[in-house]
């Protein structure tokens, strides 16, 4: 099977069969934010990346599926009012905050959120608009994968990194030319440990850390701000028990961050795994060892060790716990078995608890592949290390044609694929 595909994108929490709609969002509304992200937009007007990023846009209701955008399509399935594009989302479509071509044109699609949050919303439109400038310049990477950050080593290297990156945007002068070659000697010392996985990260970190650096440095007020901003979002990525799916969101704004510093041209990034550790190196003038690991160990005991240390042993207690409710939920009762062949994936790294060998419970999430399309909201799903078996609890199971659902989760199949009954009241999607 190939690599996972990562398509790293915030996804919706509503129930794909729910129809009721979310009341505060109208057209009128999305008039109003399609004006705010032009504006946004036209206050940089390409100087971060070349070109104007404001471009054709969707926002979708979750609930009713009834999408609002700001352009036509060209095969004419949205109708116009006031300037408004509005239309249903087709169920068998994955909401995501991504890319999406609909009657003929390539949207920046963006998920409504459940309350008004200005900011959130903007921020998610920028994201979405990033995403399309990528895809147009060719700057969407291949399939990678960085499942080696739930390596305990990793994850130790990580989080130094992380804590001397802090360090680095919080100072100035001597002090932060110290912590950013701290946090490149432990990123040389977990390159160290996975040299195998170097142009993985590189493609996490580009393809989602720019798109995080680029949303927030367009919708805040200046260099303060932006800083403040990102440090919060490590803050959140750094409790995530797993890191595999998450850290890139973060970890490439971090050193765009300090490149930004240095006016560092990011139009001269012009292929999905560029190293932006490499970068900042250059940028600053670091040297670093020719061994990394021979010095990160004497380094880490200025970033308090220890504590980390402490954090992962309550880590691995976490997940300890949790072991016995999965087993019991995905391996002892009932369940919808999926074998996957060239998944898609959406979701929000905080909806992701690595289970050592039992693999990844992911609680909310999008799913494309050859046999269809899964949304699952309540109850989670649980994903093999081997990333080939997906698993979802078969309570409430029903089938209605090629639209199948249980407690949580909805799954429309497609032409050729169907479920047969296995031991147990579990059920297999099979290929007819």
């Amino acid at each position: 099977m190939r690599k996972l595909i990562l398509l790293f994108a915030l996804v919706t929490v509503a129930s794909c069969h729910n129809e009721e709609k979310i009341e505060w969002f109208t057209a009128a509304r999305a008039d109003e934010y399609f004006k705010a992200v032009e504006e946004a937009c036209n206050n940089d007007n390409g100087q971060l990346w070349g070109e104007n990023l404001y471009g054709p846009v969707m926002y979708v209701d979750s609930r009713s599926r009834i999408l609002y955008a700001n352009v036509p399509d060209i095969e004419g399935l949205l109708k116009e009012k006031e300037g408004v594009y509005s239309g249903i989302l087709p169920k068998e479509r994955i909401i995501t905050n991504n890319v999406i071509e609909f009657g003929g044109v390539k949207y920046a699609m963006v998920p409504l959120p459940e309350a008004e949050d200005r900011y959130r919303l903007i921020t998610r439109t920028v994201h979405s608009l990033f995403h399309s400038f990528q895809d147009r310049h060719e700057l969407k990477p291949s399939p990678f994968s960085t499942r080696h950050l739930n390596d305990k080593n990793a994850r130790l290297y990580l989080k130094l990194e992380w804590k001397a990156l802090t360090y680095a945007i919080g100072s100035s002068g001597e002090a932060r030319n110290q912590a950013i070659r701290d946090a490149l000697v432990f990123r040389g010392a977990r390159r160290e440990l996975f040299p195998e996985a170097v142009a993985d990260e590189n493609k996490f970190e580009n393809y989602e850390g720019l798109t995080t650096f680029t949303y927030i440095k367009l919708c805040t007020s200046g260099t303060e701000e932006l800083k403040s901003r990102i440090l919060e979002y490590l803050d959140r990525i750094y409790q995530n028990n797993s890191y595999a799916w998450g850290y890139g969101f973060v970890h490439g704004a971090l050193y765009a961050t300090l490149l930004n510093d240095k006016e560092f041209d990011f139009k001269q990034i012009q292929q999905s795994d560029f190293d932006l550790g490499k970068a900042t190196m250059e940028a600053y003038g670091v040297t670093l060892p020719a061994v990394c690991r021979d010095v990160a160990g004497s380094l880490a005991l200025n970033y308090d060790i220890q504590a980390i240390r402490a954090e992962e042993s309550e880590r691995e207690a976490t997940i300890n716990e949790n072991t016995h409710r999965i087993v019991t939920t995905f391996n002892e009762k009932p369940v919808v078995t999926i074998t996957m062949e060239s998944p898609n994936f959406s979701f929000e790294p905080e909806d992701i608890h690595f289970l050592d060998t039992l693999g990844t419970l992911y609680q909310r999430l999008r799913v494309s592949d050859n046999w269809g399309r899964l949304a699952v909201d309540e109850g989670g799903a649980l994903i093999a290390n081997d990333l080939r078996t997906l698993k979802v609890s078969a309570r409430d199971f029903l089938a209605e044609r090629n639209h199948i659902s249980g407690a949580g989760w909805h799954l429309v199949l497609n032409d050729g694929w169907h479920t047969v009954p296995a031991d147990n009241g579990s059920y297999i999607v099979t290929k007819q």
